[in-house]
């Protein structure tokens, strides 16, 4: 029974929020609001706001947003209606009667719950008995133990009409076993025979947990390989994810969701210690599951195989959510290497590698840009307007106008910053074809001089930001316990030079993967990834004379200090030179577009009146 609005209204007048919150978390009066440590993920500084006179929480750690009602059903992790029963009983409301239609509906929801519940009790015995052997075998196979198998409640379905006689024991009616798409009547006349026939069963649960659908993968060759319920009274297939209830529970804790690819991929996930990851029923992420991963977490990361089928499934994914993204609402994507699922992963390098891909997973917009930009050459005019064009029809599909606003900055952003790049390569690339030309930095060639390998160059950059990009990444190099401390800053960036920020994301991957390395170990790790030349390239005397905090016996405590002062004197610079290109584009197009443009770049530039330096990098 859908309940009245005037009656949710009462409830929510009539409850004060911060007096419900506080009896399961600890606030503090601040201002107008209140504060404390989110019970919804861990942390360590409070993050967790509670305002009364508006009515909701909100957590700016994970997102987490809602009314009274909507606490009440996450910190108790209940459906909607118990929650408001919990909340009308406290406030001394009676909830609205239901008639006797709205009785029959329930009354006969909990019955098809009940036999649910029979059905997937039958398929989990099945699995134990003979005919089960094979399904067993296909298990264990998979790497499944008995607590596994408990776990995600898995069965087998036999051959046969085992399922439909089972139930009719019980005083199953014919008519409710068909209704939940557990048998199939024929055309012709024949009897009702069980929808699934001699599979491995996953059950398929509500948010609650409870069993309201099942899929089902074939043993040996066959067609469909998996089988769902089809729509059912209890089961939209659009509506439900696998294994979204546990997920959810265990969400609030880790403060994360995985979205892998298929019931096993859940499995795996779960084994390696990553019990928040759910999957859709076979088909691409639809709408109304991307809202059902929103109210549990604001940024889900969707789990690919790296192959082309999963950078396709990546694609429509994105496309489906592009409308529907805003504050708060966003996902992040992590593509497993060489076509491996998550189970070839962790079999290969158990759960840290796999971890290590989950980690560094890329946020919305910069798969976005992979999708946008991916095959497209940028040499003649027509392609460059190719690119704007398609980045502004993308951009079009946002619903949010200011989130809008922030990507087409962003991704025009790092359209100019490739056409930059490839504008220095193709200087590069003219210098190395005929070297007598004059360098860059005023000099002549000279007969013993050499065009540098591909790779990174050898030769400190004359160009201060390209300087300070090396010295950065040469400090970790030689320091890498200073990763700690650098690290997120570090895998944020975006280097200028191809081979440099290869070179910087796979320091990334290896330093942030959790196991500690000293210089050696990690210049092993480089070399044995093809860096051998490029570490040695940015580890020579002639770079680190620009920064003595980046040499190998530098003192600790300045090697942060000298990377934190070259970081901000290089976000500065990058900063003070876009502001400058959005300068110039209004003076060459004076629409409300460049104009909001440079505005824009103008408000973050907190150094606006100050000269950028282009000098030497400091010492300290």
């Amino acid at each position: 029974m859908a309940l009245p609005n005037a009656f949710l209204d009462e409830l929510r007048a009539r409850l004060t929020l911060s007096s419900v919150v506080g009896r399961r978390v600890k606030l503090a009066r601040k201002g107008r609001e209140f504060l404390g440590l989110c019970p919804f993920h861990n942390e360590k500084s409070p993050s967790f706001t509670v305002n009364d006179e508006k009515g909701f929480f909100h957590c700016f750690g994970c997102g987490a947003h809602g009314d009274v009602i909507g606490f009440e059903m996450r910190a108790a992790n209940i459906a909607f209606r118990e929650a408001v029963e919990r909340l009308s009983a406290e406030a001394g409301l009676e909830m609205p009667r239901e008639t006797a239609e709205d009785r029959d509906r329930s009354r006969q929801a909990a019955s098809h719950r009940e036999i649910m519940e029979m059905a997937c009790a039958f398929y989990q015995k099945a699995l134990r008995l003979p005919e089960g052997r094979g399904a067993m075998e296909y298990l264990r196979g998979r790497g499944l133990d008995d607590a596994t198998l408990a776990r995600f409640r898995l069965g087998f379905s036999p051959q046969g009409g085992a399922l439909k006689a089972a139930l009719a024991r019980e005083g199953v009616d014919e008519q409710a076993m068909v209704d939940l798409g557990l048998i199939l009547r024929s055309d012709d006349g024949r009897p009702a025979f069980d929808y699934f026939r001699g599979r491995v069963m996953f059950p398929i649960g509500d948010p609650a947990g409870r069993v309201v659908a099942f899929g089902a993968r074939i043993l040996g060759e066959g067609q469909p390989k998996y089988l769902n319920s089809p729509d059912t009274p209890l089961f939209h297939k659009g509506h439900s994810l696998y294994n979204l209830g546990p997920a959810r529970e265990a969400a609030r804790q880790s403060g994360a969701i995985i979205v892998a690819e298929g019931y096993m991929d859940v499995i795996a996930l779960a084994r390696a210690g990553l019990g928040w990851a759910v999957a859709p029923l076979g088909t691409a992420l639809t709408e109304a599951q991307m809202e059902a991963l929103w109210r549990t977490i604001p940024e889900p990361v969707l789990c690919f195989d790296g192959d082309g089928a999963g950078r396709r499934a990546a694609a429509r994914a994105m496309e489906r959510a592009l409308p529907l993204i805003g504050p708060g609402r966003s996902l992040r994507f992590a593509l497993l290497p060489g076509g491996r699922d998550p189970d070839d992963l962790l079999r290969e390098g158990g759960p840290v590698a796999l971890r290590q891909v989950l980690d560094v997973a890329v946020p919305f917009s910069e798969m976005a840009w992979r999708e946008l930009s991916e095959g497209q050459a940028l040499t003649t005019p027509e392609q460059r307007a190719a690119l704007e064009a398609a980045i502004d029809a993308f951009v079009a599909k946002i619903a949010d106008r200011s989130l809008q606003g922030h990507y087409r900055q962003a991704l025009r952003d790092r359209f100019w910053t490739v056409l930059r790049g490839d504008s220095a390569r193709s200087r590069a690339e003219r210098a190395r074809k005929d070297p007598r030309k004059e360098r860059k930095d005023g000099g002549r060639w000279r007969p013993g001089d050499r065009p540098p390998a591909p790779g990174l160059p050898v030769a400190a950059p004359a160009d201060p930001a390209r300087l300070r990009e090396r010295l950065l990444l040469a400090a970790v190099l030689n320091h890498p316990e200073v990763f700690d401390h650098v690290g997120e800053r570090l895998g944020a960036m975006i280097l200028g030079e191809g081979a440099l920020d290869s070179l910087r994301q796979d320091v990334v991957m290896i330093l942030g993967g959790g196991k500690s390395l000293d210089m050696n170990g990690l210049w092993s790790q480089l070399s044995a990834r093809g860096y051998a030349a490029d570490v040695a390239a940015l580890t020579r005397p002639e770079l680190l004379i620009h920064g003595k905090f980046a040499r190998p016996g530098a003192d600790p405590g300045l090697v942060k200090a000298g990377w934190d002062h070259t970081y901000d004197l290089h976000q500065r610079g990058a900063l003070q030179a876009d502001c400058q290109r959005a300068n110039e584009r209004l003076g060459e197009h004076m629409t409300q577009e460049a104009l909001e443009h440079f505005l824009a770049f103008k408000q973050q530039d907190k150094w606006a009146d100050e000269p950028v330096l282009d000098g030497p990098v400091p010492e300290g």
